[in-house]
């Protein structure tokens, strides 16, 4: 079978990560999924192995390790449990907007802790009635004394309800559209936060999200950089996130060609496995083409990442082709099972489901094709 994995990743973390996710996280996927047990299960072992904080550098106690291997690291925990990719993903969406916006003192009081799992974090810049323009955003972060009262809601935030720490955007300045918004780390032991049940989602059913309602006090040392600089922390942890949607991706769809082609090959029909057939191996050839495709988009994101250059276009193009890359191979994938493939007693159909957000979290399709349009338009 093809090797996809990228040779810039670093070997020994990969395989490390590898053999965790084949011994632990795989044969417990499928009971997660079903039982919608919440993916923190693994936070102890997956501490351990450093992955908590692999997003961070080393001095403030992440492993630092590169763009390259990090992407595949996400990948190989997807492509095993999709819901665990899930909520670390989330972590590392909050622990970047410290890491992007905090100065060194709110990075070593927060991110250390992080790294090493003991903490978890959420972010939470969605709200019910912004959909995808985040300059909507209509929760409010009011100077009081010593501090910012945080007033209003938040919508489809992930690992909310177990979060130590939950960065949260909002408006210090509602006359100023985007350059009004500023970000914050809420605390939810201090009080002011009203978590809802985890929503009953289609897929991802482990990783689980939540409303959030906030009236709560936060101190000054709590806000990222200078009021109004939120959303430009906001936008490169977004340029990050959007490499590890498309690498949640890239994970699933190719455990779900591994799984066709396993079964093409054992599955007979009229005497002879179903790989024999053309209209299977095209459909195979389209599926590998595909993966490929999706990985030659995002390694030119993690290049220019790995330079320190900017890659929001590479990020946007990786994740929109990703995504919907995705849907087309699980759907192969599932049709090359055949009726088996829809019975809950085989993973295709859990692929299925989890990969249909992907085209909506951090920017739908649509939206990335906006900021890949203004990029080609200059």
């Amino acid at each position: 079978m093809i090797k996809f994995t990228d040779p810039s990743a670093d070997p020994d973390i990969i395989d490390a990560i590898e053999a965790f996710c084949r011994k632990e996280l795989a044969p417990r996927a499928a009971d997660i999924d079903a039982q919608s047990i919440f993916a923190t299960c693994h936070r102890p072992a997956l501490s351990e192995l450093g992955i908590m904080g692999l997003n961070l550098p080393g001095n403030y106690g992440g492993a630092g390790v590169d763009p390259h291997t990090l992407f595949e690291a996400v990948a190989l925990i997807s492509g095993a449990c999709a819901s665990t990719g899930s909520m670390i993903t989330a972590h590392y969406l909050a622990t970047d907007s410290i890491k992007y916006g905090g100065d060194d003192r709110q990075k070593t009081r927060w991110l250390d802790a992080a790294a090493k799992g003991t903490n978890l974090g959420a972010f939470a810049l969605t709200e019910p009635g912004a959909g995808s323009n985040p300059a909507d955003m209509t929760a409010t972060a009011t100077r009081t004394d010593g501090g910012y009262r945080i007033k209003g809601t938040k919508h489809f935030i992930s690992n909310a309800a177990e979060a130590d720490f939950i960065i949260v955007y909002a408006k210090t300045d509602m006359t100023a559209g985007a350059r009004g918004i500023s970000a914050f780390v809420v605390e939810p032991a201090r009080g002011g936060l009203q978590v809802g049940p985890p929503e009953r989602t289609m897929g991802l059913k482990g990783g689980h999200v939540f409303e959030v309602a906030l009236d709560c006090v936060v101190p000054e040392e709590n806000r990222l950089g200078p009021e109004g600089t939120g959303f430009r922390t906001a936008l490169r942890v977004l340029d990050a996130g959007r490499l590890d949607i498309a690498a949640s991706c890239v994970g699933i769809a190719e455990s779900a060609f591994s799984a066709a082609i396993e079964w093409a090959k054992n599955r007979q029909v009229g005497g002879e496995p179903i790989a024999l057939f053309q209209g299977i191996q095209w459909m195979l050839a389209d599926m590998a083409t595909d993966i490929a495709a999706a990985r030659g988009l995002a390694r030119a994101a993690t290049v220019k990442r790995a330079a320190g250059e900017r890659f929001s276009t590479e990020a946007s193009m990786a994740k929109l082709f990703a995504s919907e890359m995705a849907g087309r191979v699980t759907d192969k994938a599932l049709q090359i099972y055949g009726g088996y493939g829809f019975t809950r007693d085989m993973p295709l159909e859990r692929y299925v489901r989890d990969v249909r957000i992907m085209r909506i979290y951090e920017g739908s399709s649509e939206i990335q094709r906006n900021i890949i349009a203004r990029a080609v338009l200059g």
